[in-house]
């Protein structure tokens, strides 16, 4: 084990680096981006259009790929921070919001149905005085 770290030793330094920097990021932008989605969010039968909607096809297309990969590596981090420090749940949450799937407002809504999810949620957005999200 010890001939495995120190042949590794600096992937597992940055490994740890990684792994701060997220925990430090997942505590800062995670409450700001909550408190940043509109209240009625989840009470629409239709989803808003995209913002830039009235650019040529190629900026859309490049716009949900982009979008989509950062809602994967929000995904996947917040797989991540549900075995490390950090607030998992939400982050996992805010990849769904921002990708673009098949059945994804289904996906969000079992998500925040649960009780302790809509609470820690609501509680966040009541502090920076928001008003509690709809289901």
């Amino acid at each position: 084990m010890m001939d495995f770290i120190n042949d590794h030793e600096n992937v597992l330094l940055w490994l740890a680096i990684g792994s701060f920097i997220g925990f430090i990021a997942s505590i800062l932008l995670i409450p700001w981006i909550v408190t940043q989605i509109p209240s009625d969010y989840f009470t629409h039968p239709k989803r808003q259009r995209y913002l830039c909607c009235q650019k040529p096809k190629i900026i859309r297309l490049l716009f949900i790929f982009l979008k989509n990969i950062l809602g994967v590596i929000l995904v996947l981090g917040g797989i991540a921070l549900l075995l490390l420090p950090g607030q998992g749940i939400l982050t996992i949450l805010i990849g769904l919001i921002i990708m673009d799937f098949p059945y994804k407002y289904k996906v969000e809504i079992w998500i925040i149905k649960h009780p302790f999810i809509l609470k820690a949620i609501n509680k966040l957005r009541s502090k920076v005085k928001q008003r509690p999200l709809v289901v």
